[in-house]
């Protein structure tokens, strides 16, 4: 691979670094040598690998190899005799937590990222992202992330284009969105099945595909009494299944409750606001007073953000506690935690006010409001914020490199500076939380808010810009993991997705038409709403097992790439058959 960052090494030799592990200004030499022995030990028994991976599968091989370096008879680190050394732990995670070994990223390659950068964000155009670069570069998490992001704008287009007419010519007439509503209907019941296919096409291209989960090592935070797994035949942490439910249902479930029901008493306070800001607007109707009635839904919308980013914390702080062993458990509770707290607290005052107080004016207007507010508080934190503070580290480095090295030039040790000052990217579990966060205000409530859509598309456009320019030059670039599609995120986008049918025929339901037809006998409209509803997602769940999951044509060429690689291998293995019967039939 070309790069700009080569170097030579001991031997003379031109290499491109991949990877920096930063060591603790006051690590012994002794340690020092043994791990870089240990190292290079690795790399010759694994070979170079194959000259046709991309950058991101290099660094995913890099990092295999890191995390399984494992103690080869030693008892403890050199140099550091308190730090003891088992079989089955790897010794990258044992000297991170010991505070031996800072931190482990890998390098950008300049050439490769100013192309990348030229052809994804650099220039404002209406095209396609260029996923299979961003795949790459970055790897298939990433990829399938922006590949997400942009089929959901596009998904929401058609919906933007019919909100715009709505908005402009029924706009005091909120009884009329019906027909808003049972679009919304089969947009959301649609939306995800046609992704998954447009998933799996692209695992496909990818290779991950057909890919088959990989065994799973402790995830490096997991602690416990030394044991022996019997799957692996080595000795490494053990930690009772029983303690840690103990831990989730006696500690974390009601920490979560007691989240809920803080966030439910701030949405009263919110509504005591409201009836504020009304009164006063009431007794003097003027043009501040008006501007007042949208104060409450601002100071609420600020606080949901707030309350959500403190609450982040404390799930992430009870699940570490817990003490998964594996990461995809992590993961999984991590998600379920915030994604309960984060639903509950952005969409309960509006399912309050929709159908206890059956207030579509105040409905659309704190709609668009904490629709609103969340886009720019967003995009502040996201793009703004993380861009302003790593300008300042830049300027920073640059002074402290050219005083240290006068006036000459190491590109190399300038770029290690700078990037290892910069913020770990920590995946892309926030941004698909604000995905699925926008998904649930379009697919639930836009029929009372027509524009929901088009602002949806306009803060996604933004973001794509704003997303790639910081996973390129804020965050640390992060290491990539084979993913064929998006994980737990699917289950959560469907999950609401079936929550949006049963919202949109309760506003059905409530509709003044749909009353019409129902003047003295409200039971039978509930139970008319509810066989709907019924019928809406049984329809969901067929339309799910008909239409599959992977293009029919994918599945002809997985299918056909398993026979020929079978056909090989019959045809490989053939000759020692010939002479196993030969054996068999003249010694028996």
């Amino acid at each position: 691979m070309q790069s700009s960052l080569s170097v030579s090494d001991s031997d003379g030799s031109s290499f491109a670094p991949l990877v920096v592990l930063e060591l603790a200004e006051n690590t012994e030499a002794e340690a020092i040598t043994w791990l870089l022995n240990r190292i290079k030990d690795k790399q010759q028994n694994g070979g170079d690998g194959d000259g046709f991976l991309s950058i991101a599968e290099c660094q995913y091989i890099i990092k295999h190899e890191l995390d399984t370096l494992r103690a080869k008879g030693e008892k403890y680190v050199p140099g550091y005799p308190k730090v003891k050394l088992y079989p089955g732990k790897s010794v990258i995670r044992r000297l991170q937590s010991k505070g031996i070994l800072v931190q482990v990223f890998p390098l950008h390659d300049k050439e490769e990222l100013k192309r990348l950068s030229f052809s994804w964000y650099r220039k404002i155009k209406l095209s396609y992202q260029p996923l299979d670069d961003i795949r790459h570069y970055f790897g298939e998490g990433l990829g399938l992330y922006f590949g997400f992001l942009e089929y959901f704008t596009f998904a929401l287009v058609p919906m933007a284009f019919i909100g715009i007419p709505y908005y402009l010519f029924a706009w005091e007439d909120y009884d009329r969105y019906v027909l808003f509503a049972v679009f919304n209907l089969l947009w959301s019941t649609v939306f995800l099945e046609v992704w998954k296919r447009c998933s799996a096409q692209l695992a496909y291209r990818w290779g991950t595909l057909s890919r088959k989960k990989a065994f799973e090592e402790p995830r490096p935070g997991f602690h416990g009494v030394l044991g022996f797994n019997p799957v692996t035949g080595r000795e490494e942490p053990v930690y009772p299944n029983t303690k840690r439910q103990l831990r989730i249902y006696l500690v974390s479930v009601p920490f979560v409750l007691l989240c809920l029901y803080l966030s439910l008493h701030v949405m009263m306070i919110y509504f005591d606001m409201e009836n504020w800001a009304l009164s006063i607007y009431d007794e003097d109707p003027n043009f501040w007073t008006s501007v007042l009635l949208f104060i409450p839904s601002i100071i609420y919308a600020v606080v949901i953000e707030l309350m959500n980013l403190l609450y982040r914390y404390a799930a992430e702080f009870l699940t570490h506690w817990e003490n998964h062993r594996l990461e995809s458990s992590f993961q999984n509770h991590l998600v379920l935690k915030v994604l309960v707290f984060n639903f509950v607290n952005c969409f309960a005052s509006l399912f309050y006010i929709a159908f206890v107080m059956q207030d579509m004016v105040l409905l659309r207007q704190s709609l668009a409001t904490l629709l609103i507010t969340s886009q720019i508080l967003n995009q502040v934190m996201e793009a703004f914020l993380p861009y302003w503070l790593q300008r300042r580290r830049n300027k920073k480095v640059h002074k402290r490199v050219k005083r240290m090295m006068g006036d000459k030039e190491l590109p190399l040790v300038e770029q290690i500076q700078l990037e290892s000052d910069m913020n770990t990217y920590l995946g892309t579990f926030d941004d698909y939380l604000e995905q699925f966060l926008l998904f649930g205000y379009v697919s639930l409530f836009s029929c009372v808010y027509p524009l929901a859509a088009l602002l949806v598309v306009l803060n996604n456009v933004t973001e794509v810009y704003s997303d790639a320019f910081k996973i390129c030059h804020v965050f640390k670039r992060p290491f990539s993991e084979p993913t064929s599609d998006i994980g737990v995120w699917q289950l959560a986008f469907e999950t609401m997705s079936a929550i949006a049918v049963v919202t949109n025929c309760a506003l059905i339901g409530l509709s003044p038409q749909v009353k019409a037809y129902f003047p003295e006998a409200e039971t039978q409209l509930i139970l008319t709403v509810v066989a709907v509803e019924h019928i809406i997602l049984a329809f969901k769940f067929v339309l799910a097992f008909v239409i599959p999951d992977v293009p029919k044509h994918i599945q002809i060429k997985l299918a056909k790439l398993e026979f020929e690689s079978l056909e090989a291998l019959k045809k490989k293995i053939a000759p020692n058959i010939k002479i196993f019967q030969f054996i068999l039939n003249n010694f028996t």
